[in-house]
């Protein structure tokens, strides 16, 4: 990568927010992965605090952390947010001497931090995403060999996070895989019972697949496939989640919309859909039947919402394919 380059990623703040909402692990439960690593640093480098940082647009969160330290506070309070505008790790000897910090809450009061070593992670595209960081309570410095480790130990979080990622998306169509999927889900319908913001949910199949199967080949198959769901993705909004649920079938989240504006937009999903021309199917379109249906508080649970989305697909598919089916209830 060119030096120019790298020192645009390291101003881009959008792309590198962007980077960090792909990771989707901002607020998730904790891991024994990252645990482990943290609890590594910790030992090997004989300091009392340790944490996995990410760097969120106003705030840093931790993912793993042991020792007294908040999983959240203010960008503006954060170490991390320093090391981030860097390539290379940060060494605080005595934070009460340097003047970036020494009015810093945390090192004026509780945690009390006052000597720190931060490597950044550095995404595979190259923006830095948070740090992984040893703190201690007393000044110290950090040698070189000490740095190596810990550039060693934040390669491994690196590698934890590019798992997780593997794991969450399907390797042909780069969906989020069925159990991923139930996650936004639940995020989702965890945002109507507190708040009541409505969603919508998606489902939809791909008309007569396995006739292109059979037909073509289980290669043309892949590629309508992994066409299908490009395409979703380049028209569905950017805070839209697709979900491939299995075989042809897949499903698309839309946060905090309303049954007006699904309905346009997935009616425009369907005729764009039927109009786009995958590469080498261009003698048979590629049409899909979908349902439709919103957060209501007739629905019991995320069970009862997905069963109800794929109700209403089915009778779109029994009705003549290539159509949706919308349940418009207010309750």
């Amino acid at each position: 990568m060119r030096v120019q380059d790298v020192q645009n990623k390291l101003m881009d703040e959008p792309a590198r927010l962007a980077a960090l909402d792909r990771c989707q692990i901002l607020d998730t439960a904790p891991e024994a992965a990252f645990d482990k690593i943290t609890s590594l640093v910790q030992t090997v480098m004989n300091v009392p605090i340790s944490i996995v940082s990410l760097v969120a647009k106003d705030r840093q969160w931790l993912k793993s952390m042991t020792g007294p330290v908040a999983a959240n506070m203010p960008r503006t309070i954060s170490f991390c947010t320093h090391t981030i505008e860097r390539r290379e790790p940060m060494v605080i000897a005595d934070a009460a001497e340097d003047k970036r910090f020494a009015s810093n809450p945390v090192v004026l009061g509780p945690p009390f931090i006052r000597s720190y070593l931060g490597i950044p992670l550095s995404s595979p595209d190259g923006y830095n995403l948070g740090a992984l960081c040893a703190l201690d309570t007393k000044p110290r410095s950090f040698d070189a060999t000490q740095i190596q480790i810990m550039t060693s130990f934040a390669a491994l979080v690196m590698d934890e996070l590019e798992l997780r990622l593997i794991a969450k998306s399907d390797f042909l169509t780069g969906a989020l895989t069925r159990r991923a999927f139930g996650a936004a889900l639940n995020g989702a319908w965890a945002a109507f019972q507190d708040g009541g913001r409505e969603s919508a949910l998606i489902i939809f199949d791909i008309d007569h697949f396995k006739r292109i199967n059979d037909e073509r080949g289980h290669a043309a198959g892949d590629l309508v496939l992994s066409s299908v769901a490009q395409f979703v993705r380049e028209t569905m909004p950017p805070e839209a989640e697709l979900g491939r649920l299995g075989g042809e079938e897949f499903a698309v989240l839309l946060p905090d919309m309303d049954r007006q504006t699904a309905r346009s937009l997935t009616e425009a999903l369907r005729s764009g859909l039927a109009a786009y021309a995958i590469p080498g199917m261009s003698a048979r379109p590629v049409t899909a039947s979908f349902g439709v249906a919103t957060t209501v508080p007739s629905l019991a649970s995320v069970a009862d919402w997905i069963a109800r989305a794929d109700l209403l697909m089915y009778e779109a598919k029994q009705s003549g394919r290539n159509r949706c089916r919308f349940d418009m209830s207010v309750d």
